[in-house]
């Protein structure tokens, strides 16, 4: 890690490069460490320069390394730093000692979380790029509220997110001042992403036709949860299954109904049996309103989901239905990806509410409480990313409290060095 602080010339927004210069600053860099750095050596500093006494990259590498050695509130990242002062002087430029409590929230506060996201989904790139190998990526995107961050007549910070699930990586995160308008973070939040060769899966609030057109028009596929947000959607949806369940019934001389391709799953967790049965039809003549609506619409989906209790032997079933547009995806492709987007929920927002206590956090100022959004899910991907050592979230977390060298290995990635 160099010492030098941001010049003069490295204060230009990231995202005021063209796409195509971005691609190729992500593709040159080397190291997880040299794309993070790079990015963060382009973000604007929002103070004015007179008086500043640490420099913006210092405070935020502080902050991050705090977050990922177990603290999570800017009290507990000032206590870190005056342990580790010594340690972080010999490669961060802190020529007045380490940053207080106020100094962190003084900066995070004036911090454009826009341009901080900026930073964070720029490195992505770099860890995406690296991850292209995978194909067939699916990126889930789903919304968290952080409760404890709402007072002074003000809501709290929901943040939606896009978690790409084979690499269990957060790709890009937007907040928004209430889930009433997730939908509209949602659509910024695709503008962010490269989708072309992608599934994209929504809950139901996503499922909506502007979202599904801008999905296709990158070039990606969606797979959205249809409820009662569209009723008539819904409703023929559900009346094209109801029919083919009653096929065998119907008189010979009546249109033949499409085909329904099933694939049945069974898993025991927990003394439960739990049995998915999901069903795709491909051949959607009978929908005309919905194939015209609809971008590219390929298939609709049934998912029955039926739970026994194996010590009581009572069972609960429930079922929900889907529209795609991906023609060859499959019925064993579809039920993997409706069961993978739920690893959001495992993978980031289960993590943040145990191994960072994220739904406790009172840092209610609109720009910290959504900049140390980032710095969390930047820790995420930086301790996930770190596969060396066989722990989970919360020990790593405290592995890397315990051990510097641990530490700078997490900051670092594969392949990087301190030099």
């Amino acid at each position: 890690m160099g010492g030098s602080g941001c010049g003069e010339s490295e204060v230009a927004r990231v995202r005021t490069r063209s796409e195509q210069q971005v691609d190729a600053w992500v593709a040159d860099a080397s190291t997880s460490w040299e794309a993070f750095d790079g990015a963060l050596r382009l973000l604007r500093d929002p103070r004015r320069p007179q008086g500043v006494r640490y420099p913006l990259r210092s405070v935020v590498l502080v902050a991050l390394m705090a977050f990922i050695c177990d603290c999570n509130d800017a009290e507990a990242v000032e206590d870190w730093a005056e342990d580790n002062e010594e340690w972080l002087c010999t490669f961060l430029e802190l020529p007045h000692g380490v940053p207080s409590q106020d100094v962190f929230l003084a900066v995070f506060a004036r911090l454009d979380p826009r341009e901080f996201g900026n930073v964070f989904a720029s490195w992505v790139g770099y860890l995406r790029a690296r991850a292209a190998e995978l194909g067939g990526a699916h990126i889930a995107i789903d919304g968290k509220t952080s409760r404890r961050t709402h007072g002074n007549e003000q809501p709290a910070i929901h943040t939606v997110s896009a978690w790409l699930s084979e690499a269990g990586l957060v790709l890009a995160q937007t907040r928004v001042d209430d889930k009433s308008n997730e939908i509209k973070a949602i659509s910024e939040l695709l503008g962010d992403l490269a989708l072309r060769g992608t599934t994209v899966t929504i809950d139901a609030i996503g499922c909506q036709t502007a979202i599904a057109g801008a999905i296709t028009a990158q070039g990606g596929h969606y797979l959205l949860a249809v409820k009662e947000n569209h009723p008539t959607l819904r409703h023929e949806i559900e009346t094209l299954f109801a029919e083919t369940d009653g096929a065998a019934s119907r008189a010979r001389d009546l249109p033949a109904l499409p085909e329904v391709n099933t694939h049945i799953e069974t898993t025991k967790d927990h003394g439960r049996i739990e049995t998915r049965r999901v069903e795709v039809i491909e051949r959607l003549d009978r929908l005309p309103t919905a194939r015209q609506r609809w971008s590219q619409l390929a298939f609709i989906a049934r998912v029955t989901r039926t739970r026994e209790v194996v010590a009581t032997a009572k069972s609960s079933s429930e079922t929900s239905y889907y529209i795609g547009s991906d023609a060859g995806a499959g019925v064993e492709r579809t039920a993997h990806l409706i069961r993978s987007h739920w690893g959001i929920e495992n993978g980031l927002h289960w993590v943040l509410d145990v191994a960072f206590n994220e739904d406790q956090s009172r840092h209610r100022t609109r720009n910290i409480a959504a900049n140390f959004a980032v710095l969390r899910h930047m820790a995420v991907n930086l301790l996930k990313a770190e596969t060396t050592c066989k722990l989970g979230i919360a020990n790593k977390r405290k592995k890397a409290g315990r051990s510097n060298d641990y530490l700078l290995r997490v900051i670092l990635g594969p392949g990087g060095d301190a030099g």
